[in-house]
Order: structure tokens, then sequence, then C-alpha cells
């Protein structure tokens, strides 16, 4: 699952470890992105410390065996820490999925939490190109998911991915307990208060008033979303 930051992405980790046959993985290249770039993030030093910070030992292991002998592996990358030697391009055999949000919703949460300086941060362009790529390579569209039309209709677009992926539709992919998970990244006290206090998806969020500077940022994402999101289960 290819997201940028502020979309859901735990929220469907937590779906998705609800399942029985399946493992999880959060953002395993949050710390050799950090690493690489020098950017600042609440509890990056704990973040490079505790994570293994190198791009081709990351790829290998998210090449390797499924944990724990599971059928069905989700991985959560954001597109905007592929800023190493490694790209989607490394995992030929993996079933790619591109997780969207509306710019104007995903700009207004991601600002709660970290200062959003320019558009690059959200990660849209490269999940164009992403999703280029693995359409050329399917020879038709990669599956996309809107992060609001997925909350206004949790159960319907969720059989509409599995069916999309392959794999079988399991109602326990609506309820979580509440609290951390074990597969959270060290990051989790930060940025994950509210999936913490979930127990399954929330309703569709509400616009909320920008900045003139984050409207311009939301205004940039416009296009690259536009280009996605006619693509949705």
């Amino acid at each position: 699952m290819w997201s940028g930051p502020r979309n859901i992405s735990t929220a469907m980790m937590r779906s998705f470890s609800s399942r029985a046959d399946t493992a999880v993985t959060d953002e395993p290249f949050y710390g050799a992105y950090l690493k690489a770039t020098g950017e600042r993030h609440a509890m990056t030093d704990e973040i490079i410390a505790g994570m293994d910070c190198d791009w081709q030992s990351v790829a290998a292991t998210m090449r390797g065996p499924v944990p724990d002998g599971k059928a069905v592996w989700y991985q959560k990358h954001m597109s905007h820490h592929m800023e190493g030697p490694v790209g989607i391009d490394d995992f030929p055999e993996h079933v790619h999925v591109f997780l969207i949000r509306d710019p104007d919703l995903m700009v207004a949460s991601y600002a709660q939490k970290n200062e959003l300086k320019d558009a690059a941060q959200l990660g849209f362009a490269r999940l164009v190109e992403y999703h280029d790529r693995i359409s050329q390579r399917l020879g038709r569209p990669a599956p996309v998911v809107d992060s609001n039309r997925l909350l206004a209709n949790p159960e319907t677009k969720l059989k509409a991915l599995c069916a999309a992926i392959g794999i079988d539709w399991d109602p326990a992919m609506l309820r979580w307990p509440k609290g951390p998970h074990p597969a959270d990244g060290i990051w989790a006290p930060h940025w994950y208060n509210a999936v913490w206090n979930s127990e399954g998806f929330g309703p569709p969020t509400a616009p909320s008033a920008l900045t003139p500077d984050q409207q311009r940022i939301a205004d940039e994402c416009r296009g690259n979303y536009e280009a996605l999101v006619q693509y949705c289960v």
C-alpha cells in the first residue's frame, strides 16, 4: 500500500491486521528516509536508532518471507520516504495499491502534526509516477483507494479492494481493538492517537479552513489527486 501521510493509512493497516491470514509492517523505510535526508520529524533520533536504516537491507526484508507464515503481507509504505536508491521497481513481485486523500483534507490533517513546508512532503507526485509505472507493467490501471470514499462505505470499498487484489473478503477488517498494535512504528505515540482511540473506521472527514500557504500546497497537489482518483475501486 503506497500512501502519502495522513491518508488513513494506519487505519487501513489496522483493518488488514484484523485478518487472521495477514501480517502487517509499518513504514519500514522511515528510518532510512530520515537518515538520508536529515529531515527532523518528531522522534527522529529514536526512529533512526531503532530501525534498520540501510535501504537495500530493508528492501531485501520486504521481498523476503512473509512474517509468521501468513498468506498476506500488508506493507504500509509512504511514497515521500523513497528518497534513496530503492523505489517501487525494486518490488516486482508485490501487488501494489495506492491510497489517496483529497489534498485539502490531507493538508489540514498534516499541519496538525508536523510543519508543512511544501507539496513534496505529501508525496502526491511520486504516487502518480509509481501508479503510472505499475499500470504500464500491468497493462491496466493499478487499484486506487480514496480515503473519504472508503470512510463513507467501508464494507463496500474494502470488498472491492479485496477483489481487485485477489484475496477473499473478511468482515473482520471492519473492526479492531483500541490501543497500540505490536506492529506500530516507534513514532506511533506522536502520530497514531486517533487510531489508538478507534475500534473501526470513522465517518468521512469534513473540510476545515486552511491558511493561504496551506491552500497553495493543497492546490499544487490537486492535479495529481485528480489523476489518481479516476482509478478508485
